[in-house]
């Protein structure tokens, strides 16, 4: 594995202009890069000016005031995993070194950031992820599934059950649904993994005996301090001497170990069957929820071939609804619609058109629901067809943007939360992007002392009937909790393939509402000849109609972003340090394997 400080540098620069409209820069490239060989491995001392890179038409840099965390692009020949921590990274490697695939690796991985992460997912949460089963011959093509273990409605939930009492949707035990993650690695494994169970979960369960504190956890621990403190189940580990553990000190999760423990040795029955269901179902009913022994038992994962979609020759896997794949597709559907887009690069109207894209997206994001709970999946089906951008196209003005009426949102839906993303690829090209969550930070905020197990708050994914929004929409009809229902989601988990049929990427991403929109634009950035590393770092914008503005990122110059004002957006500036949005990618090109994590959450990708 060779890893490097992602700074942009000579390639990030000009990437803004297209690959075409390098040659007029190499004078500032060569500043840049000075600028850059300054040393960047200890974290915290990178800076803007090294990845920020530059719009086109723009006449100067804004200066940075401040430092971001260091950002890394992994260079691999084997395989490499792109998570959002460089332990549960290295132990997805190590499974492949080991003689392991990507789906082993991402197994591993993915058991190791619902230890060490316990904030963003864990086996009390669930997900979706894509695999790509590599050709068995040179010239057969490969197979792309998708599986949904998203968490489901327990059967005793009810379209009214949140109506007098919103805030039970988000915190205790009624906010709880079925958790789905362990069937779905599991599923996974049964189908494609290579090496034992138990080799998978070992890693994670020596972890969980004790690891130290690192950045990322302890500015959640920090901001949940009130939680830590006051609550015996959470203080015990967050907190076991009367005051919050801090960066670097020694953290113990010493039940969930005795429960990966179980599940190396049982499989995931382990979790769905016997003792540790019933304690869950114990501790869920203690907190006033209504999950059952049954539920557990009967809780089954969703397998299928991927939804497939093209982008400028590019084969495109997502997964189906209810998760944003859809809406993904949709909205590289409209891009592809103009012809210059990537030859011009990060325009004042290219830019206007992506947002414009996403703003659409929105309205596209309200018709999907669990396609089993629905009497019109044509509805659901539509989005991501290429005859449906071909509607949606004229309806974007390049001289302006519009009220978000015009747009036609019919209903409103909730704003979702928290989630992680791993993406992995092995030397035999076979790929998987998983995304997992327990919705928002630390779920429902509900532990179990026995099992260790952290529970998610996946119902506050479904709408609440009876109440319009701020902006006088009403929820959606679609999206109502009942029984045996998945929410609405907006994970992506993607992979792409060339023209010719080879793996190209692995990617998704984490950050609620905005993670279709985020994977979105690393796309557009790869396009525009970006690396994958300065793809993710580089700065976003967000619009979902309501409120009313576009959210940009600080370093998009000011060129860029008077000229949206003048189409009429409402640009508001906000801090790239905050955590909005986490993607995590792994790119092949010419056979070499490029992974990178995103560094808003210190993430650090992994390969050999």
């Amino acid at each position: 594995m060779t890893k490097f400080a992602s700074t942009g540098g000579a390639d990030e620069l000009p990437l803004h202009y297209g690959p075409r409209r390098r040659r007029n820069l190499l004078l500032p490239t060569i500043v840049l890069v000075a600028l850059c060989l300054v040393p960047v491995v200890n974290y915290g001392l990178i800076s803007r000016a090294c990845w920020a890179g530059s719009d086109a038409g723009a006449t100067r840099r804004q200066t940075p005031s401040y430092t971001r965390n260091p950002a890394y692009i992994i260079k691999a020949t084997n395989g490499a995993v792109a998570s959002e921590n460089e332990v549960c990274s290295t132990i997805g490697v190590d499974a492949m070194k080991a003689g392991g695939n990507a789906v082993d690796a991402i197994i591993a991985t993915t058991l190791c950031i619902g230890v060490v992460n316990m904030f963003s997912s864990g086996i009390g949460g669930g997900g979706f992820m894509t695999v790509r089963i590599p050709p068995s011959s040179p010239n057969a093509s490969s197979e792309v599934y998708t599986i949904d273990f998203r968490e489901v409605a327990p059967a005793l939930a009810n379209t009214t059950m949140y109506v007098d009492n919103p805030p039970a949707a988000l915190f205790g035990g009624l906010a709880v649904g079925v958790p789905g993650e362990l069937r779905g690695l599991e599923e996974a494994h049964k189908r494609w993994g290579s090496l034992p169970w138990g080799d998978l979960v070992q890693p994670s369960i020596d972890l969980a005996r004790g690891w130290r504190i690192p950045t990322e956890l302890a500015r959640r621990m920090e901001r949940f301090s009130h939680l830590m403190l006051n609550s015996p189940d959470w203080s015990a580990i967050f907190a076991p001497y009367g005051r919050l553990l801090r960066e670097g000190n020694m953290i113990r999760r010493v039940n969930l170990s005795r429960t990966l423990e179980a599940v190396a040795a049982e499989g995931a029955d382990a979790l769905y069957k016997g003792p540790i269901a019933d304690s869950l179902v114990k501790k869920v009913h203690a907190m006033g929820g209504i999950l059952s022994y049954e539920d557990l038992a009967n809780y089954k994962v969703r397998v299928k071939h991927a939804l497939q979609g093209t982008y400028r020759g590019k084969k495109v896997y997502t997964s189906h609804a209810p998760t944003s794949g859809p809406v993904l597709l949709h909205m590289l559907n409209l891009m592809e619609h103009y012809d210059d887009f990537e030859a011009e690069g990060r325009t004042v109207l290219n830019t206007h058109r992506y947002i414009e894209a996403m703003k659409f997206s929105q309205l596209s994001r309200t018709k999907v629901c669990d396609p089993a709970f629905s009497n019109d999946t044509q509805r659901i089906a539509e989005i991501a067809t290429k005859k449906f951008s071909d509607i949606i196209i004229h309806n974007i003005t390049d001289d302006r943007t519009h009220t978000p009426d015009y747009y036609n949102p019919i209903f409103d839906v909730p704003i979702d939360h928290g989630t992680s993303h791993s993406s992995a690829v092995d030397k035999n090209g076979m790929a998987v992007a998983l995304t997992s969550t327990v919705n928002l930070v630390f779920g429902s905020q509900v532990i179990d002392p026995v099992t260790g197990i952290i529970l998610n708050d996946q119902m506050d994914d479904f709408s609440i009937p009876g109440t319009p929004n701020a902006f006088g929409l009403w929820p959606s009809p679609y999206n109502y909790p009942e029984p045996g229902k998945r929410p609405l989601s907006s994970t992506t988990p993607t992979i792409i393939e060339h023209e010719d049929g080879s793996f190209y990427l692995a990617i998704g991403g984490s950050g609620g509402s905005r993670i279709f929109p985020a994977v979105f634009q690393v796309l557009l950035n790869l396009g525009w000849g970006m690396d994958v590393s300065a793809a993710v770092e580089y700065g976003r914008l967000h619009d979902q109609l309501f409120p009313s503005e576009v959210d940009a990122d600080d370093v998009y110059s000011r060129h860029i972003l008077d000229g949206l004002r003048e189409k009429g957006h409402n640009v508001t500036v906000s801090d790239i340090n905050r955590i909005a949005a986490v993607v995590q990618a792994v790119v092949q090109e010419d056979g070499v394997i490029y992974a990178a994590s995103d560094s808003r959450k210190n993430g650090i990708a992994a390969g050999y």
